[in-house]
């Protein structure tokens, strides 16, 4: 009976909450351990960034200044120039094109008043043959259907 009685001691629920809880603690601590750990190895790591970073800074503003001196500014400046020309011509052009298509227009449009007061007369006379022929046929055809409607009946 001894031995059944060492069993429930040791699986008690007390007991059990007591072992659970010391490996929570002891897991605690080498976390903690590790994080302390780290951020000492951070602190010496910042100072090597900070060092690499600045030869870094050092390189790019070396590299920028090669950069600039590099560029062709006289070319830049000549393109620019070339820009401006053109587009300053243009305006003077057009203002030409427009004049010369504006009395291109006046002109044309003269031309066709003239043309038709010329040809009006002969074209108002051709206008009254044509009117009078079509009257006759729309008369003969009016007259051809009254003369085989009222020979059919």
């Amino acid at each position: 009976m001894e031995i059944q009685h060492s069993w429930k001691v040791r699986l008690s629920f007390k007991n059990a909450t007591i072992l659970v809880t010391t490996l929570n603690v002891l897991a605690a601590l080498l976390l903690l351990r590790g994080f302390l750990s780290s951020s000492a190895s951070s602190r010496n790591k910042l100072s090597s960034d900070h060092q690499l970073s600045s030869v870094l800074l050092k390189h790019i503003k070396e590299s920028e200044e090669i950069r600039l001196a590099m560029q062709p500014l006289e070319l830049i400046k000549r393109v620019k120039e070339i820009q401006q020309e053109v587009y300053a011509e243009p305006e003077t052009v057009q203002q030409k094109d427009a004049k010369q298509k504006q009395t291109a227009a006046v002109d044309l449009s003269k031309r066709l008043k003239d043309l038709r007061s010329v040809s009006d007369a002969a074209s108002f006379k051709a206008l009254e043959e044509w009117r009078k022929r079509k009257m006759e046929r729309a008369r003969q055809r009016e007259l051809d259907k009254n003369g085989t409607t009222t020979s059919q009946k």
